[in-house]
């Protein structure tokens, strides 16, 4: 008999209980505490939006009215000086003496720009890291291993007294501005929790440092072309990766060319091992003459009698540089006689290239005193004006790449290293201090042999001891010449000035009121007294001797003298241009560099505007804003005749070459053959070195003329680049287009792929990356841009022309210029970014110079009273 077991009614009734009611209230207790730490999130960041405009708003700087300047209870001006400023914020300053006049400099430069000015200082000295932690260490070892604070204290020692008493009365305004806003101080130095230190006249030529930092270093090129040479073992693929000049080069001779000429044929290959899968699909010059559009190439190679080859990159460790692929600091410039104009009176333009930040890297201005009266770009932290005109004469620079820099492999043992001589002798060591926000100090030695600063293996990734040898080193230079620029008032005195010139190596052009027009080289470059490429790579140590000094008598350097730089002076041609690219030629007695930018630009500049008449101050904003490239249309050719010719091409790829073969060669916003040409030559980079280097190394080669060296590669078809994976180059150039459509994540139809829709410029503020807010509320955002690494306009993602300028001496009031964002570095100032719109779109505006021009310009106006 079965047991039977009694059962519970309430069972029935109501079954057991459920542990969801747990859960449900589990999670809405997650919910609720999220909810409240979002809510508290967005309290927190309202709070900090509000008090950071708050605080911005507090800072921005009185623009009208009087301001009373003394300094420790004693007068600061010896009378009141007046600041004009006009409708875009750019303040005109007139003073009754010079030295008024550089304190108001200071004190107006302090107004719109102190945290830059403290930044720049910073960044320059190495001690960023103090106020922004040690994610800048690095940054900071660098500086200091450079040399750079050291350096700038040695050369405003030497200053003469004048040029002293210059810069003090500069660093005095700064410093009066600092001790009368220090409850109002720009919000960065709130966000940071720091005030900056006094200003010194040091600190200002420590600015200098830096530009000529960023225009002439080149030492890791030579390192890195050391590393590729010996991984390719070839010195045909070495030349090839290392052009030097390029027959497309324009030297500023004032020679009149002939551009109606073709193109020359470039040299034939020397290797005599052409196999047959190469010899049958390489594309020969008469298959070019064929494609539309592109030039015959049927004449010899101009450049092909140069021995000489140097790789340079720029923008090391430069955030804004390496954001654009072959983006070099550089420039264009150029000068045309008034018999080439339509008023009959010389045109000068010059646009630098730089990175872009916020705020721009020049501020504007046009300063006034008995015996000084000059206006146009200044550098934040230093006196006078950089680049600019004054009554008489006006001038522009580019970078020249002179090769100022040698590296030296010393025998070091311990504390003591052998010279040349095969003596030992002690090395010298600069025991540096580094502030670090939240951490001890960094004590951090800095080794020096009589060649200069043994390089960290931090930066070399390199064991051995290397010397940096550099002209900035040189204790007998301390010249900074830009008040004889700013006061020179015709060419005798300007190249007067410029002969004292010793870094950064520049080119620059020159125009009168008079109605001349002028060109020279500037820098102190070294003779090299054994083979100019000997010195492409580091210096054994146990070849080392006198020879390999700049001066193999003495030890001491000999520089090319100034005279025998390259220059001109009223040409024939009534025109001369540079943008970087060579500007030696076959008479030239001295090298300057083995190295040279891209010719490109300077070739298209000198195709529109040679020969032309009746040209006017437009045409100059036309040519600096040209968007153009003849070689990128070139290569679109080649590209479609690649896909034409090659197997297994597709209906995308075929219309990838339609697209490409009807091109006009202008890289607009709107194109879909610039976004396929563009992205091909950085899948072709790729594609081309990595069989020969690996990966790594050929990430690493970089070289301001490799865009030159791809378009050789490409164009020649040698046999010795095609990957072996092809078995020809047209599979290959063809693969090429296909990695690029899919690296560049094209849309399914290629006609839509924008050029515009991923080539952007978006400009941030340093400090964007450690506060995001900030970058929302100072940052340009993301903008479609126009142009390339090639064309006049040489643009990348935050990286570009830094100012535009064009001196019109038929209308010294009409003469333009602008830069890139605004005068002010605070965003709630109306001269933030109000200039950003007419940059983008290619617009400029006048800059009032005359008293009457500025009188009726004038916005706001400020009195600083002693």
């Amino acid at each position: 008999m079965s047991e039977s077991r009694a059962v519970n009614p309430a069972s029935r009734a109501f079954p057991a209980a459920s542990p969801r009611p747990r859960k449900r209230r589990w999670l809405g207790f997650f919910f609720f505490t999220v909810a409240w730490l979002v809510a508290i999130l967005v309290v927190l960041t309202t709070v900090g939006i509000l008090w950071l405009r708050s605080a911005a708003k507090a800072a921005l700087p009185v623009l009208d009215g009087d301001i009373y300047l003394t300094s420790q209870g004693a007068h600061a001006l010896s009378a009141p000086v007046t600041i004009r400023r006009d409708q875009h914020g750019v303040p005109h300053i007139d003073a009754g003496t010079q030295e008024d006049l550089f304190v108001a400099q200071g004190y107006v430069t302090a107004q719109d720009r102190l945290w830059q000015m403290d930044v720049y200082r910073r960044s320059a000295n190495g001690e960023l890291s103090e106020v922004m932690g040690p994610s800048l260490l690095r940054h900071d070892k660098a500086q200091r291993m450079f040399q750079f604070r050291n350096t700038a204290r040695r050369i405003y020692a030497n200053l003469t007294p004048e040029e002293h008493a210059r810069y003090e009365a500069y660093a005095r305004g700064v410093n009066l501005f600092i001790t009368q806003h220090q409850g109002s101080l720009p919000p960065e130095f709130h966000l940071l929790h720091y005030k900056p230190q006094p200003w010194t006249g040091a600190d200002s030529i420590s600015i200098g440092m830096m530009m000529v930092d960023m225009l002439d270093t080149h030492w890791y090129s030579k390192l890195s072309r050391e590393r590729i040479a010996a991984k390719l073992h070839n010195s045909k693929l070495e030349s090839d990766l290392y052009p030097v000049g390029s027959w497309r080069d324009h030297p500023p001779t004032g020679e009149l060319l002939d551009l109606s000429q073709p193109h020359p044929e470039p040299p034939a290959s020397s290797d005599d091992e052409d196999d047959e899968r190469t010899q049958t699909r390489a594309l020969p010059p008469s298959a070019l003459q064929t494609l539309p559009g592109v030039p015959s190439m049927t004449k010899s190679w101009a450049g092909k009698q140069e021995t000489f080859a140097l790789n340079r990159v720029d923008g090391w460790d430069d955030s804004s540089l390496n954001s654009c692929r072959d983006c070099t600091p550089g420039s264009n410039n150029w000068v045309i006689s008034g018999k080439h104009t339509a008023s009959g009176k010389p045109l000068l333009s010059n646009d630098m290239h730089l990175g872009l930040n916020v705020p721009n890297i020049w501020y504007m201005a046009d300063l006034r005193a008995p015996g000084f009266h000059a206006a146009g770009v200044t550098l934040p932290g230093m006196p006078f004006v950089i680049a600019g005109h004054n009554e008489h004469i006006a001038w522009g620079f580019t970078a020249l790449y002179g090769d100022v820099q040698d590296l030296y492999i010393e025998k070091v043992q311990g504390n003591n290293y052998e010279g040349n001589d095969t003596q030992w002798r002690p090395l010298n060591v600069d025991h540096e201090t580094i502030h670090v926000r939240g951490r001890k100090d960094i004590n951090y030695d800095v080794r020096l042999t009589d060649h200069g600063p043994l390089l960290d293996p931090l930066f070399t990734k390199d064991p051995r001891a290397i010397a940096l040898k550099w002209t900035l080193y040189d204790t007998t230079l301390n010249s900074i010449p830009l008040y004889a620029l700013n006061t020179a008032s015709n060419w005798t005195e300007f190249t007067a000035a410029l002969s004292r010139w010793c870094w950064p190596t520049q080119n620059v052009v020159y125009s009168d009121d008079q109605g001349h027009i002028g060109y020279h080289a500037v820098g102190r470059v070294p003779i090299r007294r054994v083979s100019f490429g000997i010195f492409d790579t580091p210096i054994p140590h146990d070849t080392m001797d006198l020879r390999w000094e700049w001066n193999r008598l003495t030890g001491e350097p000999v520089y090319i003298p100034f005279g025998e730089l390259p220059n001109a002076f009223d040409p024939s041609s009534g025109f001369l241009a540079t943008a970087n690219s060579r500007v030696t030629s076959d008479k030239s007695k001295y090298l300057l560099t083995d190295e040279w930018a891209d010719p490109y630009r300077a070739e298209r500049i000198y195709k529109l505007l040679q020969g032309r008449d009746q040209l006017k101050p437009a045409d100059m904003l036309a040519v600096q804003t040209d968007i153009y490239s003849e070689m990128d249309q070139e290569l679109g050719h080649r590209l479609s005749y690649a896909i034409d010719h090659a197997a297994n091409a597709d209906d995308q790829l075929r219309k990838a070459a339609d697209l490409m073969r009807s091109w006009d060669g202008r890289l607009t916003v709107d194109s879909a053959a610039a976004s396929l040409v563009t992205q091909t030559r950085y899948a072709l980079r790729t594609m081309l070195l990595e069989p020969k280097l690996g990966k790594d190394l050929a990430a690493s080669y970089q070289w301001s003329e490799s865009n030159f060296a791809e378009e050789e590669i490409v164009m020649h078809a040698g046999p010795d680049w095609l990957p072996p994976s092809y078995k020809d180059w047209d599979d290959f150039l063809a693969d090429a287009v296909r990695r690029a459509m899919k690296d560049g994540n094209a849309t399914r139809d290629v006609a839509k792929w924008n050029y515009g829709s991923w080539h952007v410029v978006d400009i941030e503020h340093p400090l964007s990356s450690f506060l995001p807010v900030i970058g929302r509320i100072a940052g340009t955002g993301s903008w479609p841009l126009s142009g390339d690494t090639t064309t006049v306009k040489q643009v990348g993602r935050a990286f570009g022309p830094s100012q535009r300028f064009t001196m019109d001496w038929s209308n010294i009031d009409g003469s333009t210029e602008d830069i890139v964002l605004g005068e002010s570095g605070n965003p709630y100032s109306p001269y933030f970014r109000d200039q950003w719109d007419d940059y983008y779109n290619g617009r400029t505006f006048a800059l009032p110079f005359t008293p009457a021009a500025v009188a009726a310009n004038t916005q706001h106006t400020l009195r600083l009273l002693p």
